[in-house]
């Protein structure tokens, strides 16, 4: 059982191997937050490679997984692609509005999201999921609306840890029910 930020909730395994769509955020979740720019202003980020293999696993288990990022980046979107993530909306300020739109398509019940943020524009994205998480070192707001919080900050492995415990869970939970049979 994971502890959250707050004492008096819990993400057991039972709710983590419910989870069927996990939402990330780029800038200080799936990076450490900072932004890196050359002369010319080209933007370039730094990922995480234990986040990559995280989010491969969740993907390979069946967790769809959707990026929705105020900001447009290319390099971003070149990394979300070679992750093999389909659902990428970069550019909307207005994250939960991107999310609704999408969710429409997907129809997934709200009790079997995930969202996992780091910052005030995270919030509403939050807090209409199923479960709210946030990285280790979230603005405070993020951290006390938090259902989970990780140990680790963001970009230095945050999704790891979250892909490898809905992961985890879902494969006891298959084995448990193959089990009871």
């Amino acid at each position: 059982m994971l502890i959250a930020a707050n004492s008096d909730r819990r993400i057991t395994p039972a709710a983590a191997a419910a989870i069927r769509l996990l939402v990330l955020d780029v800038d200080g979740v799936m990076t450490d937050g900072r932004l890196h720019f050359d002369a010319d202003g080209r933007e370039s980020k730094v990922f995480h490679v234990r986040d990559g293999y995280g989010i491969k696993q969740a993907l390979r288990c069946g967790i769809e997984l959707v990026v929705i990022s105020g900001r447009r980046s290319k390099a971003a979107e070149v990394r979300m692609r070679d992750l093999g993530i389909a659902h990428l909306r970069f550019g909307r300020d207005d994250k939960l509005a991107a999310f609704q739109e999408l969710n429409a398509e997907l129809q997934i019940p709200l009790p079997e999201i995930a969202c996992m943020g780091d910052d005030v524009p995270d919030l509403e994205l939050m807090q209409a999921a199923g479960v709210a998480i946030a990285v280790a070192d979230a603005h405070p707001r993020v951290l006390a609306a938090a259902d989970w919080c990780t140990r680790l900050a963001g970009g230095r492995g945050a999704v790891r840890e979250v892909c490898d415990f809905i992961v985890a869970a879902r494969r006891e939970h298959a084995a448990d029910r193959s089990g009871s049979a």
